[in-house]
């Protein structure tokens, strides 16, 4: 399988249904994100929508690569990355990955970071191949 990655720059039905589609694979706790959302983050200088596809086929899976500034340098986040089941284990995750990483390169950012939760074992090989290193960190959130 040939996978081709491009940033997404227009919202548009297509990228909508595929949302819908998607998100479920993602996230059992959280709707798909409307149309305005999307274009939130598509419009946003802060993140930038990675989608994959095969030739000119459907959508296949999605990154969100957030970028942000701190007195220490430009950061990088690999978040909500989902491949459609049927296509998983055909390349597009990596596809994905490597397009983020060099974005992330070609901008000056310092480090990306991602989470993954340990039952993802596919994805969690998948980061180790591309270079990734587990850090002995804590993550903590709050709910608001």
């Amino acid at each position: 399988m040939t996978v081709a990655v491009t940033e997404a720059t227009v919202v548009d039905d297509e990228l909508v249904d595929a949302f819908v589609r998607l998100t479920p694979q993602l996230s059992s706790s959280n709707p798909p994100p409307s149309r305005e959302a999307l274009a939130e983050i598509v419009g946003s200088p802060a993140t930038v929508l990675f989608v994959a596809r095969e030739g000119d086929g459907p959508i296949l899976g999605s990154l969100t690569l957030a970028l942000f500034r701190i007195p220490t340098g430009l950061r990088a986040w690999i978040e909500d990355v989902v491949v459609d089941e049927a296509a998983r284990g055909k390349g597009v995750g990596l596809a994905l990955n490597e397009a983020a990483l060099a974005h992330a390169r070609s901008v000056g950012a310092r480090t990306v970071d991602l989470t993954s939760r340990p039952s993802r074992e596919a994805a969690n090989r998948l980061y180790r191949r591309l270079g990734f290193i587990e850090r002995a960190t804590n993550v903590y959130r709050f709910d608001l």
